[in-house]
C-alpha cells in the first residue's frame, strides 16, 4: 500500500501578544500516521487558484473538531452557547467537502467534522442540544473529564460501512460537543446514534468513503474499531 496525503483542515486563532496561529490536536497527527498516512495541515484562506492542486495531491480529507460552524451556514439564528465561529474556515471547508464529493475523494469527518458534512450537503444542526433536544444525554463531557472518557455507547445500523469499519453493532465512545445533526443532508445516511436517538454517524451513499462520527476516535486508537477506523479510510485515500 501506498502512503497517501492526507489532509488535515486546522483551527485559527489568536493567541498571547496578538499572535494569529494555525493548530490542530496532535491526537490527529498520530492516528493517521499510525494507520498509514501521510498528514499533511491544511490552513484556512487558500487562494482558489492553489485550491485544486492542493486537493487533487491529496489522497484523503480528514475534517477535524474545533469551534462551531456559523448557523447563517445552515439558515438557522445564532445561539447563545455558540459563542465562536470561523467563517473562513467553514467557507473553505464546505467547498473542500464539496470538491471531494464531486471527485469521488476519500473523506472523513470527526466531530465539528460531521456537522460540516451535514450542513455543506444542506442539513441542518441543532444550535445547543441541551436546549433543542429531549432527553438528551450529557455529550460535553470535556473538560471536566479526560478527552478519552467513553461517556456512552452508540449503535451502529445494520448493513452500513461503519458497521463493517467498526466490526461491532454497540460501540463505546467518548462525547465532546454540544451541537448534532438535526436534518440530514442531500445523499446522507445516518449510521449510528446514541441511546438518546442523537445521530452520531453518517455516510455518503455512492461514495468511494465518505463517513462521518460526532465522536473522537483519534483519543482512541488504542481501541482496535477507533484504530479500525483509520485503516480503513487510509487504505480508500491509497487507491
Amino acid at each position: 500500500m501506498t502512503n497517501p496525503l492526507i489532509g488535515i483542515t486546522a483551527n485559527q486563532f489568536v493567541q498571547g501578544h496578538s499572535l494569529a496561529r494555525t493548530a490542530i490536536n496532535n491526537s490527529y497527527i498520530h492516528a493517521v500516521l499510525r494507520a498509514g498516512g501521510i498528514p499533511v495541515i491544511i490552513p484556512s484562506g487558500i487562494a482558489p487558484d492553489l485550491f485544486n492542486n492542493l486537493l487533487g495531491s491529496l489522497g484523503g480529507i480528514l475534517f477535524t473538531g474545533g469551534v462551531d460552524i456559523n448557523p447563517a451556514c445552515y439558515g438557522t439564528p445564532m445561539h447563545p452557547q455558540v459563542t465562536e465561529v470561523d467563517p473562513e474556515r467553514d467557507e473553505m471547508e464546505i467547498a473542500m467537502l464539496n470538491w471531494a464529493v464531486k471527485n469521488n475523494k476519500p473523506f472523513m469527518g470527526i466531530c465539528r467534522g460531521i456537522e460540516l458534512v451535514n450542513v455543506a450537503l444542506g442539513g441542518t444542526l441543532y444550535t445547543h442540544l441541551y436546549d433543542q433536544f429531549p432527553d438528551v444525554l450529557f455529550h460535553t463531557c470535556y473538560p471536566d473529564l479526560p478527552r478519552n472518557f467513553l461517556a456512552h455507547t452508540i449503535r451502529t445500523e445494520s448493513s452500513s460501512k461503519l458497521q463493517r469499519v467498526l466490526g461491532e453493532k454497540d460501540v463505546w465512545v467518548n462525547s465532546l460537543h454540544h451541537q448534532g445533526v438535526r436534518k440530514l443532508g442531500s445523499n446522507l445516511r445516518a449510521t449510528a446514534h446514541s441511546s438518546d436517538g442523537l445521530v452520531e454517524g453518517i455516510e455518503l451513499t455512492d461514495h468511494p468513503f465518505g463517513i462521518a462520527v460526532q465522536w473522537h476516535p483519534e483519543e482512541l486508537v488504542d481501541i482496535e474499531p477507533m484504530l479500525n477506523l483509520f485503516r480503513t479510510f487510509i487504505n480508500a485515500s491509497s487507491n
